[in-house]
């Protein structure tokens, strides 16, 4: 049996049962209460017994994970109030991600991986537009077109809206107004930096799942910058490892502890203005994710942040103070005390805005399953280090980590955009424009006569008409227009009194 996770002290200790762990848990409380230092605790516990972890850094102050800690001293005034014996500080084994490489190993999806649901939340599609989108994902497997980045879905786009007429019949129609709209929200999200999330090589889920000298690995992804720049696509990203997970992980019931914790950090991020499919979506992760062996926990300000649904299924609690400023806040201190298993000799209600910084309360659950009679508590202070390291302590941990070196160069392999520009050349090729050697010694005039019947290839891969077929076609236009008009008037004329002559 793994040993259980020493959490906070009471009149009595606080554990975490570590075959409990994927069951879910919450820590909530307002800023400034203690939520970084007990999501710290939590993960330093699961990583020592042997279990990998994933969580985000949106502040900075999760890396000290990676040096040993007990020099601070508010961690020793807190052990001398616990009474723990055993303290030493202890670092944790630590990978490093970062979105845009800079303070980790890159970290990638591919285009198709993100599947069109998510990416239609991070574009924030409306449904005529989402349907546009599926419809490109569908014709590009049905053709074998890779879609691996933002460039080959723009040149995929272009495809489906030059050729809507092709498309029509066995996808439906496609809206050239819809396909220009999500072009241009494209436009907006590599502005944030999002084409360097998306290509290859894209983050093998095994390397998240590491032990090093018996110990889980603690894969820390810097997002502070993702944060400042797009917190859409932070928690997107995080959305999209979860259903990564959840996807290809096998069943294993209710193993002795977890295979993976996965902390989500902002979560209110996840559930903000999020359509109804990905709402389901997600309600159906969490609630299935836990046979796959991964606990997931979820880190909020206000615990109204996360729908009921979800709410509902987070066993192992940690409730740090509440403020009650607004009737929101209100509301919210009610509710949070309504969800635990009430302790007689507790107001719930009234403790939740008096309790102090690393002070909560805190239910875990028991051996048999039930939620634990709620305690108010101080929580147990983590080994390691408390804060930010320095950027010459961040390389070293880079350079020794056991991914180093093989997702930092990107690798750009043909996928849709290079076979689409492909068979654009081919197709102007199939036209019959002359070849230069024909003409060769000829004078410049009719290298520019040659031109004006070339067909051209625009920067997305479509073939424009040549110079002389759009003044021929115009002229076509034009003809076509004055005899129809001639028609159209000979044609009401004998409808409304033929050539009578009246006015």
């Amino acid at each position: 049996m793994t040993d259980p996770i020493l959490i906070a002290q009471a009149a009595a200790p606080i554990w975490l049962l570590p075959k409990m762990g994927n069951r879910h848990g919450l820590i909530a409380g307002a800023t400034g209460t203690g939520k970084t230092v007990t999501l710290q605790t939590l993960a330093e516990g699961f990583s020592a017994r042997g279990i990998p972890v994933f969580m985000a850094d949106v502040k900075g102050d999760l890396a000290g994970m990676s040096q040993p800690g007990g020099n601070d001293p508010r961690v020793l005034q807190r052990i001398r109030e616990i009474g723990i014996a055993d303290y030493k500080g202890e670092a944790s084994p630590v990978v490093f991600w970062d979105v845009f490489g800079e303070n980790g190993h890159p970290v990638r999806a591919t285009v198709s991986e993100m599947g069109p649901l998510l990416l239609g939340r991070l574009l924030d599609l409306n449904d005529t537009q989402a349907g546009v989108l599926n419809m490109v994902f569908k014709i590009a497997d049905d053709n074998g077109l890779l879609l691996l980045d933002l460039k080959d879905l723009r040149a995929m786009l272009q495809q489906v809206a030059d050729h809507a007429a092709d498309y029509k019949t066995q996808y439906g129609n496609v809206s050239a107004a819809s396909a220009g709209a999500i072009q241009r929200n494209l436009l907006a999200l590599e502005s944030q930096g999002a084409e360097k999330f998306f290509g290859e090589p894209a983050l093998d889920l095994d390397d998240l799942i590491q032990m090093q000298n018996g110990r889980g690995v603690v894969n820390i992804l810097a997002a502070e910058k993702l944060m400042q720049q797009s917190p859409k696509v932070y928690a997107t990203f995080l959305l999209w490892l979860l259903s990564e997970l959840f996807e290809r992980l096998p069943e294993i019931g209710d193993p002795e502890k977890p295979k993976l914790v996965f902390f989500f950090d902002e979560a209110h991020l996840l559930f903000s203005d999020a359509p109804k499919p990905l709402e389901q979506k997600i309600e159906q992760v969490v609630r299935l994710i836990r046979s796959k062996g991964v606990g997931v926990y979820f880190v909020s300000q206000n615990p109204l942040d996360i729908p009921d649904v979800v709410l509902g299924q987070l066993g192992n609690r940690v409730q740090h103070a509440l403020r009650a400023f607004t009737p929101r806040d209100q509301k919210a201190v009610t509710a949070a005390a309504q969800t635990f298993r009430q302790n007689p000799k507790l107001n719930v209600e009234a403790v939740l805005t008096e309790l102090g910084v690393g002070e909560a309360l805190v239910s875990m659950l028991e051996d048999d399953g039930k939620p634990g009679i709620v305690q108010r508590a101080k929580i147990v202070p983590p080994r390691s280090q408390l804060g930010a390291i320095t950027p010459e302590q961040r390389k070293l941990v880079m350079s020794s980590s056991v991914v180093a070196g093989h997702y930092e160069k990107a690798v750009d392999r043909e996928s849709a955009y290079e076979k689409l520009q492909a068979r654009a050349g081919q197709k102007a090729e199939a036209a019959g424009a002359p070849s230069v050697s024909s003409t060769a010694g000829a004078p410049s005039v009719l290298g520019k006569i040659e031109s004006i019947f070339k067909p051209t290839i625009g920067p997305r891969g479509a073939i424009h008409d040549s110079v002389a077929t759009s003044m021929a076609k115009s002229a076509m236009r034009a003809a076509s227009s004055q005899m129809g008009r001639q028609i159209m008037r000979g044609l009401m004329g004998s409808l409304f009194g033929g050539s009578g002559g009246r006015r």
